[in-house]
């Protein structure tokens, strides 16, 4: 059965920084894109970037130039940096993953979301 664990989050100052990580792990046979998305009470889940297997990445308008994704391919984990961060960037972060489980194909996964509050 495949897991998406995810640490990180907490509270910050604007301004500040966080880093969030999220693990796969399972029986995995193969992971396509892996990414972040938030969820601010009372909006929809929108996405805050994403990174393929190839390492291509992309970001929401909201966080360009301020977040950055990236992966460990060996250890199926991705990671958001959060820098520069805004009272508007607090949200429920949620990992997801694109991939292959042994046995039961292709299909998206969620992990379990992580607060991030920006307060002075």
């Amino acid at each position: 059965q495949v897991q998406l664990v995810v640490s990180g989050g907490g509270l910050v100052q604007p301004g500040g920084s966080l880093r969030l990580s999220c693990a796969a792990s399972g029986t995995i046979f193969r992971i396509y894109t892996m990414g972040w998305y938030y969820q601010a009470p009372g909006k929809e889940r929108e996405l805050v970037a994403i990174i393929s297997s190839g390492g291509s990445t992309n970001y929401g308008s909201s966080v360009k130039g301020r977040f950055a994704i990236s992966r460990d391919y060996a250890k199926n984990t991705v990671y958001l940096q959060m820098n520069s961060l805004k009272p508007e960037d607090a949200a429920v972060y949620y990992c997801n993953a694109d991939l292959e489980e042994l046995g039961f194909g292709r299909r998206s996964y969620w992990g379990q979301g992580t607060q991030v509050t920006v307060s002075s």
